[in-house]
């Protein structure tokens, strides 16, 4: 299995709308930590100023902590699921929170570095019905669009399942390129983050073509044995456990845990893009 960042580059033909004057950019290719999951819940702030970033249909915040272990600072988070709005109250007491990405952002709305989020996956799942991003949950990706287009952050990361690379990638690309962001996006693995299970998603990085293209370019892909695999997921227990962890409503929980993305994951994502952000600060 490899850990290659970029499976995927969509050279975008549009220039972006230099609304914040980003700085230059200078072509570096990155490089992947030998091992992810021993960085897993040290936090490493490599900016002055940690980047901000706001999270679209936050869930129970697993784009959030991951990308908070990364150094990020998190300003608001839009959730509509009443349980999910319950545990980010709970862990992120100080941060804004909005109930529906449709009516968001507000007048005073915070700018923000980067717009993280999964939009619902129920149309683009290989579990669902498979009707694509123009379904009634799924299509809710315009409006995750829209919030791009009015706030203009300096990095998008959206994420899904792996369904989403035959029933509506190119629309995601298409409207990303169509506002002057190019993108790059890879299929990644919580296995290879150190956990006991797949749970294999999309992760799409969006950036201003005209300042930022190259800067999150080709990482050299990593690839275990089978032994090594093995090796890891024995060692590996999630530590979440259905009965003993306090938390209750058992269902929404499971509900919660199923949708969420891994920490570790984010984690590692935030952290590329950290590193990119230093490279032209």
């Amino acid at each position: 299995m490899n850990c290659a960042f970029t499976v995927g580059h969509q050279k975008n033909v549009s220039r972006s709308v230099e609304r914040y004057g980003l700085p230059g950019s200078r072509e570096k290719t990155m490089t992947t930590p030998k091992d992810a999951a021993a960085t897993s819940g040290t936090t490493v702030c490599s900016c002055a100023v940690p980047l901000t970033f706001g999270s679209l249909f936050a869930g129970i915040g697993g784009i959030d902590l991951g990308f908070e272990r990364a150094g990020l600072q998190c300003k608001w988070q839009v959730e509509i699921d009443a349980y999910a709005q319950k545990v980010l109250a709970k862990h992120w007491p100080n941060v804004r929170r909005h109930d529906d990405v449709r009516t968001w952002p507000q007048p005073d709305t915070e700018y923000v570095d980067i717009i993280a989020g999964g939009f619902p996956c129920q149309d683009v799942s290989q579990a669902g019905k498979r009707v694509g991003i123009d379904g009634e949950r799924s299509g809710l990706w315009s409006e995750f669009h829209r919030i791009i287009c009015e706030i203009r952050p300096r990095f998008v990361v959206v994420e899904n399942v792996a369904g989403l690379l035959v029933r509506g990638i190119d629309r995601v690309l298409g409207d990303l390129a169509c506002i002057g962001y190019d993108a790059e996006w890879s299929v990644l693995s919580s296995c290879r983050m150190g956990a006991a299970h797949m749970r294999q998603r999309v992760f799409i990085v969006a950036y201003p073509a005209s300042k930022r293209s190259g800067q999150l370019r080709r990482i050299e892909r990593e690839r275990e044995s089978e032994a090594s695999r093995r090796v890891r997921w024995k060692e590996d227990q999630s530590g979440v456990s259905r009965e003993l962890d306090g938390v209750s409503n058992r269902l929404d929980r499971c509900k919660g845990l199923g949708n969420a993305v891994d920490p570790r994951v984010a984690e590692w994502v935030g952290r590329r893009i950290v590193e990119a952000a230093r490279r032209v600060n």
